[in-house]
């Protein structure tokens, strides 16, 4: 049995911009926030985090100001994902000179590969790094998916310690760890989908709603570790409005919105993300005031 990276809630943290650089003082208390939240781990330069657009610098600077701030508060798992297997293997080396504790490594995008060409590129970076990898499927992203028997084939590697799964298909996650058994932990890759696959064995979420409700979602994770589903249910069924509005568009769109609209952070993105649609951003401002989170100036 591999021992999991984290249990419970992961923030897929945000990077905080401003004038076109990051913002560290708002990333401080981002961090602060999230531990007062009681997450589990941070997932820093993970797709919320808009890697695909930071340099390579950027990451490095990001992933050891979030191990210092944590300051072993919270794990830290270094996005490193890429479709060039080298630069993913650069990536790494960096994450270990930083202090991370973990690495998200998402399936290769745009080249894609089959899949022997994806047990070879997570396989390669493992072999060659010392931090455990969470393997990151998100075919919507992608256009490539992991097959349950390829993931089996990645558990016998001692360094491949877990899998974001994001596909949104609970069935093949249900044969997924049937067939990988104690070989792989899983973490939920959809705030929407925590409670059904933490009820077949997800050890927690990688979740983008905790940037807002840290607290809930690790309550939403704690209800679910101690067996009690129909709580976990009922909390879940209270929040997954802001579940859905969080992805209206595509992610980070919405989800900075909402945290410019409840002062965490100003919303700024890099192209080529843009301001979110007057019309889902007006129905934002509604859900938020529903759970009583909009800033006062925007109410």
């Amino acid at each position: 049995m591999k021992t999991p990276i984290f249990t419970g809630s992961g923030t897929a943290i945000v990077t905080p911009l401003s004038a076109g650089t990051i913002d560290f003082d708002a990333f401080a208390r981002l961090i602060e926030d999230q531990a007062a939240g009681g997450t589990a781990a941070l997932i820093v330069c993970g797709t919320t985090g808009e890697g695909a657009t930071l340099t390579p610098e950027e990451h490095e600077a990001l992933f050891r100001f979030a191990a210092e701030k944590s300051a072993g508060r919270m794990k830290i798992v270094a996005g490193i994902g890429s479709n060039d297997t080298a630069a993913a293997l650069d990536m790494a080396r960096r994450a270990e000179q930083t202090g991370a504790d973990g690495l998200l490594m998402v399936t290769p995008y745009y080249n894609k590969t089959t899949q022997a060409g994806l047990i070879k590129h997570f396989t390669y970076v493992a072999d060659r790094t010392a931090l455990p990898i969470i393997v990151y499927n998100v075919p919507s992203r992608t256009g490539v998916g992991v097959a349950p028997e390829t993931y089996a084939k990645l558990a016998e590697h001692p360094n491949i310690n877990a899998v974001k799964e994001a596909s949104g298909n609970i069935g093949q996650f249900a044969r997924t760890v049937a067939l990988c058994g104690d070989g792989l932990n899983f973490y939920s890759g959809n705030d929407s989908d925590t409670v059904a696959m933490m009820a077949l064995g997800a050890k927690g979420v990688v979740s983008v709603a905790s940037n807002i409700v840290p607290e809930a979602v690790s309550r939403l994770c704690a209800l679910c570790l101690a067996g009690d589903y129909p709580a976990a249910a009922a909390l879940n069924r209270e929040y997954m409005d802001l579940f859905t509005a969080l992805f209206w568009e595509v992610n980070p769109i919405p989800v900075k919105t909402a945290m410019a609209m409840t002062g965490l952070c100003s919303g700024e993105m890099r192209l080529p993300l843009v301001p979110m649609g007057e019309a889902h951003k007006a129905a934002m401002a509604e859900v938020l005031a529903k759970h009583g989170l909009l800033a006062k100036e925007n109410m």
